[in-house]
């Protein structure tokens, strides 16, 4: 049975939307993922500090140390590496602290860790430590004091309706935070 008139001209044009959507799939996938995914190494060094060992090959980052130098935990006997590559619900537990922020829709990505009271943020761009910029340099090894108490609440104070102006009276209470 030959096919003729629009069925024809339908399946025609169903294999060739096909054939451009695995084609396009292909290439997104492939960029989405060609860098590669953050390798975090989660060990105690020497004197049973912790420390966690960077590695983003693609990215020339290589051996980037961050030691939580006035912690202590007791010595494992073997470290505990993580690759942050498939997507996951946050936050999560990881070895020192936990993963509260994870972004792997292109990777690397972004990854951000709280530990021992510190946040820690690994960019492809630069490390945030504590919110201050790093640049990444391969080899290098950062000591981090202990984290300072966390900060007090800021002040709140609540906003009634009829301090609004007119127009957005009809607002349900609002709470102004003050820092």
């Amino acid at each position: 049975m030959k096919l003729e008139g629009p069925a024809r001209h339908f399946i025609l044009a169903f294999l060739l939307a096909l054939a451009g959507y695995i084609v396009c799939y292909q290439s997104i996938e492939h960029r989405r993922t060609r860098a590669g995914p953050w390798r975090v190494e989660f060990t105690t060094g020497s004197n049973s500090v912790p420390t966690i060992v960077i590695d983003q090959p693609r990215l020339a980052i290589t051996n980037v140390r961050i030691q939580f130098a006035e912690e202590t935990l007791q010595r494992t006997n073997s470290p505990v590496t993580l690759l942050f590559d498939p997507p996951r619900a946050v936050p999560f537990e990881v070895p020192f602290g936990r993963c509260v922020f994870m972004d792997t829709t292109f990777l690397p990505g972004t990854v951000t860790f709280q530990l021992f009271g510190h946040e820690i943020e690994l960019l492809p761009r630069v490390l945030v430590i504590d919110r201050q910029e790093h640049p990444w340099r391969s080899g290098t090894s950062i000591s981090l004091p202990h984290a300072p108490a966390a900060p007090t609440q800021p002040d709140a104070t609540a906003i009634s309706a009829s301090s609004l102006p007119p127009k957005a009276a009809h607002l349900p209470q609002l709470v102004c935070i003050r820092q």
